[in-house]
């Protein structure tokens, strides 16, 4: 961690809440002077206040890598953060590596209403149970309560499949 965190500039490093046990595994310039940093934990994503947002592993929904830009978004709410990296280093590789990690199983269903759901049980990076998540298809309200009841019903069923 010293010999990652110490290639940071001073302001990042000032600005870097790292938690207790984590670890920097990576990190690249930002086109706006920042850093994104990768950590056993979570991506650390800078925002426009010169901080950082903390988005751990088992909350990223999807990261892609294209044309210079990292752009994630979140399992929770949908929220999307696009960064362009100058010197993306292997933090493309690292995201990719970790997000993977956190997925104990992903299923998609069509539900009997119509429409189809993902769902996805995710393991925290630091341990603990399953943390499930629902993504419905576009066009599909996920707060309908009977679309998720549908939806609940199907991850009761995966559930007892699975064992988890």
């Amino acid at each position: 961690m010293r010999l990652l965190r110490g290639h940071l500039p001073s302001a990042v490093r000032d600005a870097l809440t790292i938690e207790r046990g984590e670890r920097v595994l990576a990190s690249a310039p930002t086109r706006g002077g920042s850093h994104v940093v990768a950590t056993t934990t979570a991506l650390h994503v800078p925002t426009p206040s010169g901080g950082f947002l903390r988005v751990p592993w088992e909350r990223v929904d999807q990261a892609t890598w294209k044309d210079g830009w990292l752009h994630v978004t979140e399992t929770s709410g949908g929220a999307e953060h696009h960064v362009r990296l100058t010197e993306p280093g292997s933090v493309p590789e690292t995201v990719r590596e970790r997000v993977t990690a956190t997925i104990a199983v992903t299923h998609h269903a069509r539900l009997p209403g119509g429409g189809k759901v993902r769902i996805a049980g995710r393991r925290p990076a630091t341990g603990g149970d399953v943390r499930w998540t629902f993504v419905f298809d576009a066009g599909l309200d996920p707060e309908d309560p009977g679309l998720r009841a549908q939806a609940e019903q199907v991850l009761e069923d995966l559930r007892r499949q699975t064992g988890l």
